[in-house]
């Protein structure tokens, strides 16, 4: 089977993203497991091969497909954009950054629906920048949705050891409980175990969590659990679905680590992402569930802190381009 084609964006410009690409793509294993197509900016790109100090070249790489056994050592880029210098300054994306963000993600999303790359991975964006250039979408996430016609939608959180899906994502605390509805909590759990199960492990064990401390308490602490909830949950399993819950998350996530559910439905932001993190701070990948395409991502920002000083990690996006790569050879197999 030949190795699939991964898009990576670049992502802001302006941020870490070209230099952890560069040194993501200097590892091996990058190379054994697929190929990449890098879209970005070429100034951007050289800059961050420099900063990540690896002995990587820079390709042109135009509408002709990839080889299929790629030259060592090159880095296939797909050039979108020609910023100024004025516009690549660290730590200060502009419209016209934002602009080209929206290019690299629009023409992976293309290439994903066309067939012509088997998956897509993204490096983060400035969201501000985005919409400064125009582009009014909280993130990566809604932006997709639309571009593939997608109304239904799930971010999850992955590593090795932990899965963590999300009924709401990024919403004030106080929103929360009129937000977790049965009728989210159930497409939530439906779409994790579709996609779950076609991308890492058939027939998963889903575990769903409680809103509430102690699951609610007998309604002492809320009614979610008995009114929302625990309903959603019956609904799953008599569509086939191996879900269990609601469960309380202060127990739950220790046997979760330990291998007992492949995904755990987290009612809200907070709560799935602390124990992801404690896990997976350097490693873990952000997953969209739910689209025609496969899309992962890094599970951290832009890092202006530490874009142009060499120090930032590559791990988050290196598993995320491994992820891809993996998701796409499963799909490939069905």
């Amino acid at each position: 089977m030949k190795k699939p084609l991964i898009a990576v964006t670049m992502g802001d410009p302006t941020g870490i993203g070209p230099e952890i690409i560069a040194r993501a793509l200097a590892r091996p294993e990058i190379a054994e497991c697929c190929r990449v197509l890098v879209l970005g900016d070429r100034g951007a790109m050289e800059r961050g091969i420099r900063i990540a100090g690896v002995p990587l070249c820079l390709e042109p790489a135009g509408e002709e497909a990839l080889p299929e056994e790629p030259a060592a050592g090159c880095v296939y880029l797909r050039p979108l954009s020609e910023l100024a210098a004025a516009d690549m300054v660290f730590g200060k994306p502009t419209a016209a950054s934002g602009a080209a963000m929206f290019r690299y993600i629009t023409e992976a999303a293309r290439l994903c629906l066309k067939g012509e790359a088997a998956a897509m991975a993204t490096a983060p964006i400035s969201k501000e920048a985005l919409n400064r250039a125009g582009h009014k979408y909280p993130g990566h996430t809604e932006l997709l949705a639309e571009l593939t016609g997608t109304p239904e939608f799930v971010m999850m959180l992955a590593g090795d050891r932990l899965r963590v899906t999300l009924v709401t994502i990024h919403e004030a605390l106080s929103s929360v409980p009129r937000l977790v509805t049965r009728e989210k909590v159930l497409a939530t759990i439906r779409i994790t175990h579709r996609d779950v199960g076609r991308y890492f492990r058939k027939s998963p064990r889903i575990a769903v969590l409680a809103l509430n401390p102690h699951c609610g308490e007998g309604g002492l602490f809320g009614d979610e659990e008995e009114l929302v909830i625990r309903p959603a949950v019956a609904a799953a399993r008599r569509e086939g679905i191996d879900a269990v819950g609601p469960l309380s998350a202060d127990t739950l996530f220790h046997f979760a680590a330990q291998g007992e559910y492949d995904a755990v439905v987290c009612m809200y932001h907070d709560q799935g992402l602390i124990p992801l993190k404690l896990l997976h701070f350097d490693d873990g990948v952000n997953v969209t569930l739910g689209l025609p395409i496969i899309r992962t991502s890094v599970d951290h920002g832009t890092a202006y802190n530490l874009a142009g000083t060499g120090k930032a990690s590559d791990a988050s996006m290196a598993a995320a381009i491994r992820m891809a790569a993996e998701m796409a050879i499963l799909k490939a197999k069905g």
